[in-house]
């Protein structure tokens, strides 16, 4: 099923200039055109529409850290929404869960990459269930947030183009206080906020 997402701007590439009232078409889990919405409207695709600016997904490089160090507490907890560090063994089931959560979160933010790898097995799991793309990575601690700590460009995980996989985040803005309204992966909506 083709499925046209049309942004106020869509920025695919951090190297090239953006598209104002642009769209990006999808075709199953792949990117099948770029540009404005007038140039790619009008065909049988289902039209999602946002008002915000698309981007590329995002590469979370604190992923291993965020995931098998800090903590992802339960909301029943009452411990609040962000990651802390544990004091002492969590079990595999508590990990799997902190896992879930964190990666969930991560979403939230536009995130379709992340850093590893994983050792923890329950951790291994909850991240290939999730479909995000793991990248060799280092472990160092950081925020939820890709752009906290890194400009734009360096957090992109790759560029969106023709024939590429259809792995983006829609912001509501664009600049430090920005929000992601959706995150997309493979094509599929993973991620919308309500």
């Amino acid at each position: 099923m083709l499925t046209l997402h049309r942004a106020r701007l869509v920025l695919a590439d951090p190297a090239a200039p953006s598209i104002v009232d642009g769209a990006v078409l999808v075709d199953g889990a792949v990117v099948a055109a770029i540009g404005s919405f007038e140039e790619l409207a009008g065909g049988p695709a289902r039209v999602r529409e946002w008002d915000g600016v698309l981007v590329p997904g995002l590469v979370n490089r604190c992923g291993r850290w965020l995931l098998e160090t800090a903590y992802h507490p339960d909301p029943r907890e009452e411990l609040g929404d962000r990651p802390l560090l544990p004091s002492g063994d969590l079990g595999e089931e508590r990990w799997g869960g902190s896992a879930r959560r964190g990666l969930q979160r991560m979403l939230g933010f536009g995130t379709t990459a992340v850093t590893g790898p994983f050792d923890r097995a329950a951790v291994r799991t909850a991240v290939a269930r999730s479909g995000l793309h793991v990248l060799a990575g280092d472990g160092t601690p950081g925020a939820l947030s890709p752009l906290e700590n890194q400009p734009f460009g360096a957090a992109v995980h790759r560029p969106l183009t023709v024939g590429g996989a259809a792995d983006f985040a829609v912001f509501d803005e664009w600049g430090a206080d920005a929000s992601c309204l959706a995150t997309v992966l493979g094509g599929r909506l993973l991620f919308r906020r309500r």
